[in-house]
C-alpha cells in the first residue's frame, strides 16, 4: 500500500481504497466499534479485524462475545469467498427490530484469514447505525458487499451500479 496522505481537516491519514491490495489483507485494529440495533447498542469492541481490499471499504469482523447475548440468530444459506472460504450468515435482533441475514462468519476461513474464525461482520445499511471511534459509518453502495466508509477513506468505491466487474 502507498503511504497515507493526510487531510489537513483530519487526524487520521487518508486512506485510498484504491491502493488497498488484491489479494486482501487482514488487519487487527484497536478502534472502538459499536453496533446500534433496534436502539441498543448491541456490539462493542477494540478488538476488531478489518479486511482491506481493493476498491473496498473496509469490512469490519468483531469477536462473537463483543455481541449482547440473543442478539445473533443462526440464517439459512452460505456464500463462498475466494479469499476468505465459505461464510454462514447471521439474522440480528434487538430492541423490537430484526434484521434478518445481515451478518455473516466464516467458521472455517482460510489460513490467511484464519484470526476472523468465528469473528462477525454486519451490514452497516442494516443496521440502526454503526460506528468506529465516534464515527458513525456510511455503508458500501450496493445490496452485496459490507464495508463501511468512514470520513479518512477515498473512494472511489465498488459496489454501486456498474461496479461488479471492477
Amino acid at each position: 500500500m502507498t503511504e497515507p496522505m493526510h487531510d489537513a481537516g483530519s487526524a487520521r491519514p487518508t486512506e485510498r481504497v484504491a491502493d488497498y491490495p488484491r489479494p486482501p489483507r487482514l488487519e487487527a485494529s484497536t478502534r472502538r466499534i459499536r453496533i446500534v440495533l433496534g436502539g441498543e447498542t448491541i456490539a462493542e469492541t477494540t478488538a476488531a479485524w478489518r479486511v482491506l481490499e481493493t476498491f473496498h471499504p473496509p469490512g469490519w469482523y468483531l469477536p462473537p462475545d463483543a455481541f449482547a447475548p440473543g442478539v445473533l440468530r443462526p440464517a439459512a444459506g452460505q456464500s463462498f469467498c475466494e479469499w476468505k472460504g465459505l461464510a454462514r450468515y447471521w439474522t440480528l435482533a434487538a430492541g423490537g427490530r430484526v434484521a434478518d441475514r445481515a451478518g455473516w462468519s466464516y467458521p472455517q476461513p482460510t489460513p490467511g484469514f484464519a484470526p476472523i474464525r468465528d469473528h462477525v461482520a454486519v451490514y452497516a445499511g442494516r443496521m440502526d447505525a454503526c460506528f468506529v471511534d465516534a464515527e458513525r459509518v456510511a455503508p458500501q453502495p450496493g445490496g452485496f458487499y459490507g464495508g463501511w466508509i468512514t470520513a479518512e477513506l477515498v473512494g472511489p468505491f465498488k459496489g454501486g451500479p456498474g461496479t461488479l466487474g471492477w
